[in-house]
């Protein structure tokens, strides 16, 4: 479903972002992105709808290489849940959610947002099916709790029925409670229409609970690739505290070769680290 090929992201003064990333998520995968601030997670999920371009390698959506010029082919089968909602505050959730449609209508009813019959009737059931009430739907965004507010930002997402999601931290403004109901409705929305999801999450434990493979980023490497189960303790400690990777590393390298205490800590993981072999 998605593939990322030697993905690297270099940028003009000299830093890495990402180096060399090779990943498959397919179809119907809940797949966590883990990593400290600055790993490259967000750079790998925008490269997979085309808002950042990779300085090196490939990037391919259900068969397309995602490419200038297949944009306009790739984007509508791609929803996106933001980080910090990205919604119109001043508009109303209804206007919010139909925008979700936008990729698809002629250029003339989306600067009018002349949104037909049947976009309005799945906007509505959208609304319900996250959670929202009728009464919701002609209120301002701004009006509306930070829980609310990424329901309307599923909503969205969801309104041209993509095969792949991306959420990008879409927890990270919320309290412990209300992001695991996000995530339990992410993935069930998800489940029920058959589509992809590939999420980033800093939260360890709820990377944990919700995915079906976890994925792990450090200072643009893979350093992790495995089922959820796998990433215990251990590995998440040596993640977050080993010091700088070697670089470059082989593919299928771990963080275990990394030098110094990176070496100590990984030594007491599980032997998951990329060896356990998730689709790549």
């Amino acid at each position: 479903m998605l593939r990322y090929e030697s993905v690297g992201m270099r940028y003009a003064d000299g830093t890495t972002a990402l180096n060399s990333v090779s990943l498959q998520v397919p179809r119907g995968q809940f797949c966590v992105i883990l990593g400290a601030s600055g790993a490259g997670k967000s750079t790998l999920l925008r490269m997979a709808n085309g808002l950042t371009a990779p300085t090196q390698g490939q990037v391919w959506v259900d068969g397309t290489q995602v490419e200038p010029a297949t944009l306009r082919t790739v984007r509508p089968r791609i929803g996106m849940v933001h980080q910090q909602f990205n919604l119109v505050s001043r508009a109303t959730v209804a206007t919010n959610i139909l925008s979700g449609a936008l990729p698809a209508l002629p250029a003339w009813r989306a600067y009018l947002l002349r949104f037909p019959a049947g976009l309005r009737e799945r906007a509505c059931q959208l609304a319900r099916e996250v959670g929202l009430q009728p009464e919701h739907l002609r209120r301002r965004v701004s009006d509306l709790s930070g829980g609310q507010q990424q329901r309307v930002g599923i909503a969205r997402a969801f309104m041209l029925a993509p095969a792949l999601l991306l959420a990008d931290e879409p927890v990270a403004s919320l309290d412990p409670r209300i992001s695991r109901d996000i995530l339990t409705l992410l993935r069930d929305q998800a489940r029920e229409r058959g589509a992809t999801v590939l999420c980033s999450l800093h939260q360890v434990d709820l990377a944990r609970e919700f995915a079906d493979r976890i994925v792990a980023l450090r200072q643009g490497s893979m350093v992790f690739d495995g089922p959820a189960s796998a990433f215990d303790e251990a590995t998440a400690k040596a993640l977050y505290q080993a010091g700088d990777p070697a670089a470059p590393r082989e593919a299928g390298s771990s963080i275990a070769e990394l030098p110094g205490d990176g070496r100590r800590l990984a030594a007491q993981a599980q032997p998951a680290l990329l060896s356990l072999g998730g689709a790549r």
